[in-house]
């Protein structure tokens, strides 16, 4: 199903409540999540058929409601088992797994409290970006133009849909210039985050990761924090300014997606993925793998 539109696809999305046909999963041209951008969601993984940190992700989803005045009508109990059902459904061992909320097409306009709450999961294979070999050349990022707004603005740290639209310019001015992905900046001139992944730099066994005050403080973000930590590296959460990125020797993303990708470039700034990445990389990869204490 690589080359399929996502609408077009097989298989089964918990929609409501229910499993519904996949093509059948639809929502009203005037949605108010489409409009007024009344929409949160999740992004996790599920490795050997577990989603990994899944009640992490779920508490996530729903305080992410919440800071957008709306409430999931479901508790974490029962949207842990819908996203169970739903991989078993689809009969995914491996797979990304997006739960998605947003208020409904009742009524047109900003105000929404009339407008019901929809929620729905779905999930397919979406493997890692690259191979491990791939993942220790390192990526190239360009700097973004935008920058990532002031909490007084925003509820920034929600997963919120609306606030994925500079990512996506950025992303796509990225890709235009012949890069992977884009680094942002704070609206006070810090380093931030990449497009969908937090950054972290490395000098010997000194890890420094930008302080997560106006952006997503990430479920993989504090994995490796505390995988690093384990391996006896001091990691520092702190301001970051960007000619400081000449200091560190490596770089790396971490995401749901990107799970621990290295970095090579940002901008003029060069790196060199070495032990830490690899480090790391193996770290993660043997963490989210269900089991493996007991295989061994």
């Amino acid at each position: 199903m690589a080359g399929l539109p996502m609408d077009q696809r097989d298989g089964w999305i918990w929609f409501d409540g229910e499993l519904v046909p996949w093509k059948e999963a639809k929502v009203h041209v005037l949605t108010h999540g489409l409009h007024y951008a009344s929409c949160v969601f999740e992004g996790q993984r599920a490795y050997g058929g577990e989603v990994f940190k899944l009640r992490e992700h779920t508490e996530r989803l729903i305080r992410s409601a919440g800071m957008l005045d709306f409430e999931i009508p479901y508790n974490a109990d029962q949207i842990d088992q819908a996203c169970r059902e739903v991989l078993k459904a689809n009969n995914l061992v491996d797979a990304y797994m997006r739960p998605v909320a947003w208020r409904g097409s009742e009524e047109m306009g900003v105000p929404a409290r009339n407008n019901k709450v929809h929620f729905a999961i779905a999930t397919w294979e979406w493997p890692s970006y690259f191979t491990r070999e791939e993942r220790l050349k390192g990526i190239r990022l360009a700097w973004s133009k935008w920058k990532r707004p002031s909490p007084e603005t925003i509820p920034s740290h929600a997963k919120a849909a609306g606030l994925y639209m500079i990512c996506t310019l950025s992303k796509h001015a990225a890709m235009d210039a012949g890069y992977t992905d884009s680094m942002m900046l704070d609206y006070r001139g810090y380093v931030a985050e990449a497009t969908g992944a937090n950054v972290f730099f490395i000098k010997g066994k000194q890890i420094v990761t930008p302080m997560p005050d106006c952006f997503l403080n990430g479920i993989t973000r504090q994995t490796v924090i505390g995988l690093a930590r384990e391996r006896g590296y001091t990691v520092t959460e702190k301001h970051m300014m960007p000619e400081e990125l000449a200091d560190f020797d490596e770089c790396f993303l971490t995401g749901t997606a990107a799970e621990v990708t290295p970095v090579r470039e940002i901008g003029d700034y060069k790196f060199t993925p070495g032990e830490a990445c690899t480090t790391l990389i193996d770290a993660y990869s043997e963490a989210v793998t269900p089991n493996k204490a007991a295989a061994e």
